[in-house]
């Protein structure tokens, strides 16, 4: 997951507001995966996981849309995300190892080391990918996507749509050819390089990087924002009785698919989104309470599985419909609660610290292209 620039900061409110509703399917899904689940409700979100998808092709699109033209330094870019993601992410990880301890839950220094160092990710070994703070998991591979793309935007911003277009349907096809592709590789391994490896979840922040340039240069997305959305929710309605057939463990599981083949259909819904912010059309999520509720949402995401964790740790897992739902709202509360403290004393103030400290931004030359 990551967060929408500092440059031009909800510039398009409407995408701020889709982070939380991108973030609560996250939650939803650990919380009916690890706690127990509610009728209905935990079928719908048994693969929320694809939220994380829906953050790489939005961090795509954003930044995109924010750096294009900007011909901001590729040093000072690259200082801002750091200054962006990695406070907030050691704090989480200080605090899910603090929980593991009052686990007695042996804790991996290798795992949390490569974690504050954002490059868990490139190793196979669960306990080194999911061993600091497991929902950071996706940091290494943003990490990845904002060392490669100054390099993208150098070689798509001054491109014509229609090499937008062909990228977008190879990059499509080839998340297509990927999935049976690597059928046959062991469980474990086949897992963690569709589901975490930086090199192929790429694609994804791709798409989005071609759809913000498009964007930015007036693209109006066929698709309006309320089809976007059928399309969104519908899609995870599929996944149910897909879920009911196939077990998770089998390549052609709906598992891995819920994430892979759910990136265009949140092209859509970000581009659908968007196009209505520069319209100046009211969507619904750009309201004060979804902005802010969107800019809590990456603590959020951060906090959220080790809140969880010491839940269930501390009072065992729910046995009746009743009690889920109580633990679920108690989680879904102390969690977000959580998340606006950590927002508002740690990820913003370190943010801007960090950045007062860090090279400036100053614009480089027109005639030089290698940078941003």
């Amino acid at each position: 997951m990551t967060a929408i620039p500092g440059i031009g900061r909800d510039r398009l409110p409407s995408l701020t507001g889709l982070r939380f509703w991108a973030a609560l399917l996250v939650v939803l899904y650990h919380l009916s995966r690890q706690v127990g689940g509610v009728p209905g409700l935990s079928e719908a979100v048994w693969y929320g996981r694809s939220g994380v998808t829906f953050f790489f092709v939005l961090s795509g699109v954003v930044l995109a849309w924010t750096y294009d033209g900007a011909r901001v330094p590729t040093k000072v870019f690259l200082w801002r995300r750091l200054a962006r993601i990695w406070p907030m992410l050691a704090v989480s990880v200080a605090f899910s190892v603090a929980v593991w301890a009052v686990m007695d839950h042996p804790v991996s220094l290798k795992a949390v080391t490569a974690t504050l160092l954002l490059v868990h990710a490139w190793s196979p070994e669960p306990v080194i990918f999911t061993g600091g703070n497991p929902a950071a998991w996706s940091l290494s591979d943003e990490a990845f996507f904002y060392l490669c793309f100054p390099s993208l935007l150098a070689v798509f911003a001054g491109r014509r749509a229609r090499i937008w277009a062909w990228t977008t349907i190879t990059v499509t096809c080839t998340a297509l050819l990927l999935w049976p592709a690597l059928s046959g590789l062991e469980t474990t391994t086949r897992s963690w390089v569709l589901d975490y490896l930086p090199l192929t979840r790429s694609l994804q922040f791709l798409l989005g990087v071609v759809a913000g340039l498009a964007l930015k240069r007036g693209w109006r997305p066929p698709v309006p924002l309320g089809a976007a959305i059928g399309l969104v929710i519908a899609w995870h309605l599929i996944l149910i009785p897909w879920h009911h057939t196939v077990p998770d463990a089998l390549w052609y599981s709906p598992y891995t698919a819920s994430q892979w083949l759910s990136a265009p259909i949140f092209a859509a819904l970000i581009c659908a989104a968007a196009r209505a912010d520069l319209d100046g059309r009211r969507t619904g999520l750009g309201g004060p309470w979804m902005i802010r509720l969107g800019h809590w949402s990456f603590a959020w995401y951060l906090i959220h599985e080790i809140v969880i964790r010491a839940a269930v740790y501390h009072w065992g897992k729910p046995t009746s419909a009743s009690g889920t739902l109580v633990f679920w709202a108690g989680v879904l509360a102390t969690s977000l609660t959580l998340a606006a403290l950590a927002y508002h004393n740690v990820e913003r103030p370190a943010e801007r610290r960090l950045r007062r400290i860090g090279p400036s931004a100053r614009p480089i030359p027109a005639s030089v292209t290698t940078g941003m």
